[in-house]
């Protein structure tokens, strides 16, 4: 496996100094959880935007391709969701206050990143309010990670590890937010994710097929799935001014496409570059939150084809 720009190879500080850091997060979480066991069958998952730009201006599966590991923000100063990860930016106190200081000292690439549980075994990924699509990871990283529920940014004191995990429990009650689109339990991911180990599938929107982005996912060493997709019409967005803002449902109406919105008509605008961002991500959360088909919670309704020397996919 070739080595990461990044990489413990490259860091300042040693392979020794890193774990250290991420034991002691590890252990600080796991301090304040309580609960059974966190079941064995259950998977992190990591939504994302497939047709977005990573760090350095690359496409982001192209990036992958071309560097295998699954970098925080911190590092790619990019994101789906807030864009502070600087010190002494909400993002870094964030962190500060939940892992005890850990990685107050910490270079960059030496941060953990983030995911969530899927305990619903949804089609669409466990946190489809940062991105369409999703990747799979293994049953390896469950050892490595801590939880929280709500998400970091609403300082949740509700936490869990591997041998502790009684978040579930408290996510389906849902009673932290109304919203379904925010009632998710988010992982941290506390070593590198190493996309040629760590990854058992990854799961697109069905806008994507036949274009660039499924041609550079089949380059990628591990399976590839299809989820039912993200879509509403003009009409369907028009009924929920109160969501996000009537601003945003105009903004959507004005990128449509024949009538429809869907995320790679999203990602086409981003990349056009005549609107915010931070604007066409409130038109994302339209979609994601009203513009899914009724799903059964439990098997995913998905295709797999795999490359050569691919990971087998889960099935629960």
């Amino acid at each position: 496996m070739r080595r990461a720009i990044g990489s413990p190879h490259n860091a300042s500080v040693s392979v020794g100094q890193t774990r250290s850091a991420a034991q002691r997060a590890l252990g600080h979480v796991a301090a304040l959880s309580s609960g059974p066991p966190l079941d064995r069958t259950l998977r992190i998952t990591v939504n994302f935007h497939p047709d977005r730009l990573g760090g350095g201006g690359r496409p982001i599966l192209t990036a992958w391709a071309q560097d295998p590991v699954y970098r925080s923000q911190f590092v790619t100063g990019t994101s789906n969701g807030s864009l502070t990860a600087h010190p002494g930016g909400d993002r870094w106190t964030l962190e500060s206050r939940i892992f005890g200081g850990a990685y107050d000292d910490a270079p960059p690439q030496w941060r953990p990143t983030y995911g969530a549980l899927d305990f619903r075994h949804s089609p669409f990924g466990a946190a489809p309010r940062f991105g369409s699509s999703y990747l799979r990871l293994t049953a390896e990283v469950l050892d490595w990670a801590t939880f929280c529920y709500p998400d970091s940014f609403h300082e949740p004191v509700a936490f869990g590890a591997a041998a502790r995990m009684g978040l579930v429990e408290l996510a389906l009650a849902g009673n932290a937010t109304p919203d379904p689109l925010y009632n998710y339990i988010e992982a941290h991911l506390h070593r590198p994710v190493l996309l040629d180990r760590h990854v058992e599938a990854m799961v697109l929107d069905p806008c994507y097929r036949g274009t660039e982005v499924e041609a550079a996912a089949h380059r990628l060493p591990f399976p590839i799935g299809w989820h039912s997709g993200f879509r509403l019409t003009v009409d369907q967005l028009c009924q929920y001014p109160q969501y996000r803002g009537a601003e945003f449902v105009d903004l959507g109406a004005e990128i449509a496409v024949d009538g429809v919105i869907d995320p790679r008509i999203i990602g086409d605008a981003v990349r056009r570059g005549r609107h915010d961002p931070q604007s066409l991500k409130m038109v994302w959360h339209i979609v994601a939150r009203y513009g899914t088909p009724a799903a059964p919670a439990a098997p995913r309704n998905f295709r797999e084809s795999a490359p050569e020397g691919a990971l087998p996919a889960h099935s629960p």
